[in-house]
């Protein structure tokens, strides 16, 4: 088994250190090859060379559009376990263990990791946050932040799709699960150890965007709508 751990990046020159520090070491304690692919997304600061200082390989990307980019990793990806991880994402030391033994079973095609926050600065957006966990068990929505896959199946799904721009990682998941289900598969959700993401949209977006941009109506009724998501690609919150 080999994993190709798969990072989209725009501009993430102070997140990145401490988060490949992490996933360093997180992948010394699996026992066999990890690779790790920074997919810089046209950056504007030194995120490719922070990469490269680090020991990740870095590919680039020009298109602002988050299913493509996750999509060019896998491209340039040797392993046969796709880990696709968010940039401003911590994962915790036992975590590639935890996959590991998950995918060692054949029958199991990939999955995802459940998420916590940094602490908010406004501290009571974790109870709205509530909301989100409600609906992601009803309809069987994982995030992005970490999810992973057997990357031959990943190929015959065409990866992420790109004509999403925003909740991609939802819908990935979904056409996964339907994959399994049809040829007698199953996806693993790893509720612990979490990965620890930032808050920083929670905490630097005005209130009316944070709840309407985050609203999972909203983003099902506008995902294919790029104009809808100035504020992901245009106007990032870093």
């Amino acid at each position: 088994m080999k994993f190709s751990i798969i990072i989209p990046a725009f501009n993430e020159e102070n997140y990145l250190p401490k988060m490949l520090v992490a996933i360093k070491t997180a992948s010394a304690a699996i026992g066999f090859p990890a690779e790790i692919i920074v997919v810089d997304n046209e950056s504007t600061d030194k995120t490719a060379q922070t990469a490269k200082d680090y020991g990740a390989k870095v590919v680039s990307e020009s298109e602002h559009n988050i299913a493509k980019v996750r999509n060019t990793g896998a491209k340039s990806a040797g392993g046969d376990v796709l880990i696709f991880i968010d940039a401003d994402t911590i994962v915790p030391e036992t975590l590639f263990q935890k996959i590991a033994e998950a995918m060692e079973n054949e029958k199991c095609f990939g999955g995802a990791v459940a998420v916590s926050y940094e602490p908010f600065q406004r501290k009571w957006m974790k109870f709205y946050l509530l909301g989100w966990k409600f609906w992601g068990k009803l309809f069987n929505m994982k995030q992005g932040a970490t999810q992973f896959c057997r990357k031959a199946v990943f190929d015959e799904l065409n990866g992420y799709d790109e004509s999403v721009f925003m909740g991609e990682d939802i819908e990935f998941y979904w056409k996964l699960s339907k994959f399994a289900k049809q040829n007698g598969g199953f996806l693993h959700f790893i509720e612990n150890p979490k990965v620890i993401t930032s808050s920083r949209r929670f905490d630097k977006m005005s209130l009316w965007k944070t709840f309407l941009l985050t609203h999972p109506a909203f983003i099902f009724l506008t995902s294919r709508k790029k104009s809808f998501w100035k504020d992901w690609y245009e106007k990032a919150i870093r």
